[in-house]
């Protein structure tokens, strides 16, 4: 019998963790017994003490009183809609408001019904009843809260973790509640870096750690499980100290989502996102005034080429948020075309946007989305990237990167697009490769384009801006995937030479750039970002296999495959004094290039496309060196085509 009766209880216990919250009029009718019953011992308290003898029909009028008094100003302050076990102080302000309507109530009512006590009488004892109900029903959910987390403790087997900020930005960061409505982790407390500090945030307790070994202790002695980290600063500030100790001790890292993403669907509580390689590589985001590119693109029709792209994709995601007339995304890839429809259609159901399949070179097709839609921006992101690829497929290097390009423009300017912007590299300054090069002649068009229309010298309207950036973190393709592939298949991790470095940046930082430089641009220029220090790509394997809680060479090993084709060893710094000139933000440059003829240029790109057409390779990569007189290729086979 006995047995049977603590598996009810335990059955309970278990039933009792797992409610989300109670039925808010079984709160309400707690809240209004324990109102009446506070009116109940502060009148009967009174009465004994001052010696009042109260006839039995005014004692119950009074207790009548309370419950009416105690429903109108519950129902009006709402105090029983709360959750809670997530009350803060503004549901305390609530208690403490219709605590005191309460007793207001009742001291003017009672005195207009009650002739046995007098003005003051009354009075006191609707004192002395705001104090007592405001301390029941506040005593009342501290009680439940302590119960609920005790048992929680007891029966729960969430992940254990700790939150980490810099200094107080914990309180400050717009995201921070919400982690106590997750079901798989349990808070234990908070942990910082250095002087120890006998304080609570939230009424969890602070925990200091001065080095790896007391960190290791901390660990183990409150069984840790994972850091949450509260935003990307907070990671970046330790990544050389808190990161550290949690790899060397096989602590996962959490980030915790911000409001837009958690408002976006793209991430939840119940799985907190691990810290990636990007949010340690990455730098503090460019400041863009997104107000004033609102009410530039606010109301406008907007395409995006590429739109199922790494960059073409997050420049959609952000474009959004715009307030668009309508959204245009062009691209031929099919599956991902599918999948940005879907998501987009998921997170902005309020957006208008249509996806287009069609391919950049094929001009009646480009022609047509622009004789039906009449774009005023384009953001140009269609291009084919890779350098091994474009080395080996010169010509369809040149029929997309180029012709694709010339195509976009040419029908941007016919049909009056008011800005054309263009996504380029950094592998264009000084290009070693057909990919660099190809983008280097994209580029050329555009802007000789662009300076004929604003000298007068071809009609219309347009303005052309490009952009360059380096490698973007996590894209399609790009080393960081092909890594996290490696890893997963439990290695080698494949890297071309021990001292190939590379210049990073984050997605969202490529796209706020883009959106930037569309916003500032007048025509005619080229964007350059200052991209920071350059990162090893040796190290950056070493850093994600210590990421996945594994020793280099010991558990993963980093090979070398040697420079591939057209591939340089270090990359051109975009932005130095030399070449580029300062703009509004610190973070973004412009380019000094040469200028181009555009009739010759047109000319000169008629016949290499016609050259690549025919698939005639070397002839082809012959006039792209003529007209980009600095590629100059490296460790690939049109290297003989510079002697």
């Amino acid at each position: 019998m006995t047995s049977v009766n603590v598996l009810k209880i335990s059955d309970f216990i278990i039933l009792f963790s797992k409610q989300k919250y109670f039925n808010r009029w079984i709160i309400f009718f707690i809240d209004l017994f324990f109102s009446v019953l506070s009116t109940f011992l502060v009148f009967a308290t009174l009465g004994n003490i001052l010696k009042i003898s109260l006839p039995v029909h005014e004692f119950i009028y009074i207790n009548l009183f309370s419950i009416l008094c105690s429903t109108i100003c519950f129902l009006s302050c709402q105090t029983y809609k709360g959750v809670i076990r997530h009350s803060t102080f503004t549901e305390t302000g609530r208690i403490a408001i219709a605590s005191f309507v309460k007793a207001a109530l009742m001291i003017v009512v009672l005195s207009c019904f009650i002739h046995s006590l007098s003005f003051l009488q009354v009075f006191l004892g609707g004192l002395l009843d705001l104090f007592l109900i405001f301390f029941i029903l506040t005593i009342f959910r501290a009680l439940l809260i302590i119960m609920y987390s005790m048992i929680v403790r007891s029966v729960a087997n969430n992940e254990r973790l700790l939150i980490y900020s810099e200094e107080d930005a914990v309180s400050n960061s717009p995201a921070t509640s919400l982690w106590k409505q997750s079901d798989n982790y349990q808070i234990e407390g908070y942990i910082r870096i250095g002087k120890r500090s006998k304080i609570r945030i939230g009424g969890c307790p602070v925990y200091s750690v001065k080095d790896q070994l007391e960190f290791n202790g901390l660990v183990n002695r409150k069984g840790i499980k994972a850091i949450l980290f509260t935003d990307y600063h907070a990671v970046k500030a330790e990544s050389e100290r808190l990161v550290r100790y949690c790899e060397r001790k096989k602590v996962r890292m959490l980030m915790l989502p911000t409001v837009d993403e958690l408002k976006g669907g793209t991430v939840n509580l119940r799985n907190l996102p691990e810290v990636r390689i990007e949010d340690l590589l990455g730098r503090d985001e460019i400041n863009i005034n997104l107000k004033e590119i609102a009410d530039e693109l606010g109301g406008k029709v907007v395409m995006v080429t590429g739109a199922a792209g790494s960059i073409g994709s997050e420049l959609c995601r952000q474009l959004c948020t715009f307030g668009l007339k309508q959204l245009i995304l062009f691209d031929s890839a099919e599956t991902p075309m599918h999948t940005i429809r879907l998501e987009l259609a998921d997170r902005f159901p309020d957006v208008v946007f249509t996806p287009i399949m069609g391919d950049v070179r094929m001009l009646a097709r480009v022609e047509s989305v622009f004789k039906t839609f009449h774009p005023q921006y384009v953001f140009h992101a269609a291009a084919y990237k890779h350098v091994p690829l474009m080395e080996e497929n010169p010509c369809e290097a040149v029929h997309t990167n180029v012709q694709g390009t010339r195509n976009m423009a040419d029908m941007s300017v016919k049909y009056g697009a008011d800005k054309f912007i263009m996504i380029s590299t950094d592998k264009a300054v000084n290009p070693t490769n057909v990919m660099g090069a190809s983008k280097r002649l994209a580029e050329i068009y555009v802007q000789s384009l662009s300076i004929a229309i604003s000298k007068g010298l071809h009609p219309g309207k347009t303005r052309f801006i490009t952009t360059r950036f380096g490698n973007v973190l996590g894209s399609n393709g790009s080393v960081i995937p092909r890594f996290r592939e490696q890893l997963a298949k439990g290695g080698p991790l494949t890297v071309t030479h021990p001292d190939i470095i590379r210049y990073f940046m984050t997605i969202p930082e490529a796209c706020r750039l883009v959106l930037e430089a569309a916003f500032m641009g007048k025509g005619n220029e080229i964007f350059v970002f200052d991209m920071g220090t350059p990162v090893k790509i040796a190290d950056l394997a070493r850093r994600m296999i210590e990421l996945a809680g594994l020793i280099p060479e010991k558990d993963i090993e980093i090979k070398y495959t040697g420079l591939r084709p057209g591939e340089k060893l270090y990359e051109e710094l975009l932005a130095t004094k030399e070449n580029t000139l300062p703009t509004n933000n610190a973070k973004i440059f412009r380019a000094k290039v040469r200028e181009y003829d555009f009739m010759d240029i047109s000319i000169l790109i008629t016949r290499l496309v016609d050259l690549s057409i025919r698939v005639e390779k070397l002839e082809a990569v012959k006039v792209m060196k003529s007209i980009v007189p600095e590629f100059i290729s490296k460790n690939s086979e049109y290297e003989k085509l510079d002697k």
